[in-house]
Formats: structure tokens, sequence, C-alpha cells
């Protein structure tokens, strides 16, 4: 049975799904000063909270996450979980934009979501942004990077 917790996470998970995108409801779910958190430090609050929302679903229309497990720890929703799509969009990179190539994405991913007042506080993501861009064909050349590094050091 879910807990009313959970069930608020699993709304806002509706909310972004790809054939759903409700950004208004989604962002509805959050207190007045909610957050949305990357792992990499990136925080979208208030009228920014959709924002990555809208990212993810313009890199991967067809987005759906597949929750794994589901820990319910009081106000604290804690997941494991895989984002999955289809990369039929563009990603902006630093290095520029990297443009679809139809490749399955399957990011594996964990939730922490924090509950308050029966309002999401704060969502931490934590996206396997490695995995992410593996699957994209972003491979970093480690080889080079660690003989020209250990050039450097002789």
């Amino acid at each position: 049975m879910a807990t009313d917790a959970e069930t608020l996470v699993r709304a806002a998970y509706h909310a972004a799904e790809g054939n759903v995108l409700d950004i208004q409801g989604f962002t509805e779910l959050f207190t007045e000063d909610g957050c949305f958190n990357f792992a990499g430090g990136e925080s979208y609050c208030g009228e920014h909270l959709g924002d990555p929302v809208l990212a993810i679903a313009g890199i991967m229309p067809d987005v759906h996450r597949e929750l794994h497990l589901v820990h319910v720890i009081g106000n604290v929703v804690a997941i494991e979980l895989s984002i999955r799509g289809t990369f039929t969009g563009k990603f902006q990179s630093p290095a520029g934009v990297i443009e679809g190539t139809g490749v399955k994405f399957d990011i594996p991913c964990a939730d922490f979501w924090y509950i308050q007042n029966g309002k999401i506080k704060d969502f931490n993501c934590h996206p396997d942004n490695d995995a992410m861009f593996r699957q994209m064909g972003v491979k970093p050349d480690f080889a080079s990077a660690v003989a020209a590094s250990a050039g450097a050091a002789s």
C-alpha cells in the first residue's frame, strides 16, 4: 500500500513522463520554496522547477522512468530507477550540440525526495551521467589522458 509521500512522488514521475509532460502539475506538487537538485550542483527552484523536465524531454521525447526499488522512510522517499527513452532530440554540451542518434537510453539513477506538509520540499536526482554519455557515443579516451599525464610527470 502506498503512503501519502509515495503517492505524491509517483504523481511527480507521472507528470514528467514524455507522453504526459504536465509541467504545471509537476511544479504544483512542490512547496513554494521547493527545489529540483542535480548531483552536479545545479538547482532549479520556483518558476524554473520544470526546466529539467523539459530539458530531458527535449533529449528523449518518449522519456519514461522505470522505478525498480521504492523505499519510504517517514517523509523521505528513496528510489532506484532507470531513465529510459530514445535519443532523438538534441543535447547541448560544453563541446557543442550532440544530435540525437536514435539510441535507446537506459540510464541508472537514484532519486531522493523530501516531503514537507504534503508537498515536495526537495528532489535530489543522481543520474549516472557517464552511462548516458557512453550510450550517446561520447567516450573519453582515458588511455591518451593517462599517457599524457604520465609524460607530463617525467
